[in-house]
């Protein structure tokens, strides 16, 4: 595996982490206390094509590589977990269509996402339905040219803004996918305030009553809505998460080491301290193999290898882990100031635990790496 960056990936990603430094990373504790992401930034970000990163260029997209993809999000994730949330779901659906969507679906909505006119959001979550996701309550009953939805689905990242929302509801019993407009009679979107972390990714509950969708909505056929477009999208997801575990990760040893260099305790710099010193090697380790395992995942998903799935998940699983521990070190290594509102480790430390669960909680990873391992020593 050749994990060496092209010069036109290392100019891109020089590029983009400059522009992190200068409009993310500055103003993200803000947006976690203001809980919003200001539109301007948005409109900045999408006039350098940051939402159509994995789109077509005849789509009006980037049409970069997965390596280059799973590097910006390092870099988002470095700046700002909860920017790191909308672009995830934005390419989830993106990449769902892609995939699954019709020529007609991707004539419509993909250079929408590609300039970022329009901004796409996945919905799967109910209000009693996580991990168990096959058994979504929503329901798409066929009446005449339209399906008609009901339900109610939480926890959506970009709810708040989104203009496009892939909705999973149970169609003949059957976990089935469809586009829903935000502006389509009978959905309704209502904010999600006060979270642990990801503060800013303007969540949202959404509500949908007698919600008229055209047939030539869904993605897919009927029954495929978990297995071929949820899959598709919850391992695009996990990617992205994984990549930006990595980023947080860095941005916590970033800021630990600045802070050693500057706090004095017992008459010496905190990093003359051994105890402190055994805090940054294991995060500099960690880090370093979760971007390798990051890397090993973005190589085989350029190759189109069929590992690239539990490849992922493998990834997933330990970056957003590692996000958690480096990130309790942080703070720990800040003391008292870590846990104010002074530094930015503290949020990193609300973030890092949100990593741990979205796109497939941490022991749905396991289950999924554990079966894999059954089958390959079996």
């Amino acid at each position: 595996m050749n994990t060496n960056l092209s010069p036109d990936q290392r100019e891109i990603l020089v590029q983009f982490r400059a522009l992190i430094d200068k409009i993310i990373s500055p103003v993200a504790d803000q947006w976690d206390r203001e809980e919003t992401i200001p539109f301007e930034v948005i409109q900045t970000l999408a006039q350098q094509g940051l939402w159509g990163i994995n789109i077509p260029e005849n789509m009006g997209g980037q049409a970069w590589d997965m390596m280059t993809l799973g590097r910006i999000c390092e870099e988002i994730g470095r700046g700002s977990a909860s920017l790191l949330s909308l672009f995830t779901v934005h390419g989830m659906v993106a990449q769902v269509l892609m995939k699954w969507g019709t020529h007609i679906q991707k004539e419509t909505w993909l250079p929408k996402l590609a300039k970022g006119h329009v901004l796409g959001a996945f919905a799967l979550t109910e209000p009693d339905i996580g991990s168990d996701a096959r058994r979504v309550e929503t329901t798409a009953v066929l009446s005449g040219d339209v399906y008609v939805l009901n339900g109610k689905k939480k926890w959506i990242s970009c709810g708040q803004i989104a203009g496009l929302f892939l909705i999973v509801a149970q169609c003949d019993g059957k976990p089935s996918a469809f586009l829903v407009p935000k502006d389509t009679p009978g959905f309704s979107q209502e904010p999600i305030r006060d979270m642990l972390g990801f503060r800013s990714a303007m969540l949202a509950s959404l509500c949908l009553e007698n919600c008229p969708v055209p047939r030539d909505n869904m993605v897919g056929v009927i029954g495929t809505g978990f297995s071929h477009v949820a899959g598709t999208a919850l391992d695009h997801g996990r990617y992205c998460i994984a990549w930006g575990s990595v980023g947080l990760a860095q941005a916590c040893l970033e800021a630990s080491v600045r802070y050693t260099h500057k706090r004095k305790q017992f008459g010496v710099y905190l990093k003359e301290h051994q105890l402190i010193q055994e805090m940054i090697a294991n995060m500099v380790s960690g880090t370093k193999a979760a971007r390798l395992l990051c890397c090993h995942a973005g190589y085989l998903k350029d190759a189109g290898d069929p590992d690239m799935i539990m490849e992922t998940a493998v990834a997933k699983y330990f970056a957003s882990q590692n996000a958690v521990k480096v990130a309790l070190d942080a703070v720990q290594i800040h003391g008292a100031n870590g846990c104010s509102g002074d530094y930015p480790v503290q949020r990193y430390l609300r973030d890092a635990k949100i990593m741990e669960i979205i796109e497939g909680s941490s022991q749905i990873q396991q289950i999924l790496i554990a079966g894999h391992g059954y089958q390959v020593i079996d």
